[in-house]
Formats: C-alpha cells, sequence, structure tokens
C-alpha cells in the first residue's frame, strides 16, 4: 500500500497523480515540502488536462519538474478553483467565461 501524500487547498490527489508521486522517496519528500497552493496548483493542472494522453505528459513532467527543482507547473495560468483569492482578470475571460480573442479585421 502506498503511504498517504498530501493533497492541495481545494483539490484532492487523483489516483494515478499518487502512483508517480510515490514512487521514490525524493519525489515524494520533494511533494511534502510544496506549500499546499504550490501543490494544489500541480494537481489542477493535470486535472485539467482534456485528452488522457495530455494528463499522463502532465504528470511525467510534474515529476520531472519537481526533481528540478520547481514550485509550480511550468506555463499555467493557476486554478481557478480556489476560493481564497478572486481569479485574476485574464483566468475570468478565457478560462471562466470563455470568452474568444477579438479577431483584428483584415480590411
Amino acid at each position: 500500500m502506498k503511504k498517504k501524500i498530501s493533497g492541495g487547498l481545494v483539490h484532492e490527489l487523483p489516483t494515478d497523480l499518487i502512483n508517480a508521486l510515490t514512487e521514490t522517496k525524493e519525489i515524494t519528500d520533494l511533494w511534502e515540502n510544496l506549500t499546499p497552493i504550490a501543490r494544489n496548483e500541480f494537481i489542477c493542472w493535470v486535472e485539467d488536462a482534456k485528452q488522457e494522453k495530455t494528463r499522463s505528459k502532465r504528470i511525467k513532467r510534474t515529476v520531472e519538474e519537481l526533481l528540478d527543482g520547481q514550485k509550480r507547473p511550468c506555463c499555467w495560468a493557476g486554478c481557478i478553483h480556489r476560493t481564497d483569492k478572486k481569479p485574476s482578470k485574464w483566468q475570468q475571460n478565457v478560462l471562466i467565461d470563455k470568452k474568444k480573442r477579438k479577431q483584428a479585421s483584415t480590411s
């Protein structure tokens, strides 16, 4: 049985991510040394994947980025599910309201 491992601020850890994070003590320790907010960002990033292939890649990258010393997922706008802070204007428009960018006219 795998060791109990901490989740995030809002998100619970999914089983596939738990399996990757408990492969070695080094990876588990790196994960446990993150803040709950930082862990939450990685979990949300993985959970946000639309396709299983993307999800698998993100889980692999999570482990790689932890081993590289990163504290948050690279190129991630942030979790929109947090209740302790208001989403940024960009997050609200693009990720929550799904507003499309206005196209420049080609006249």
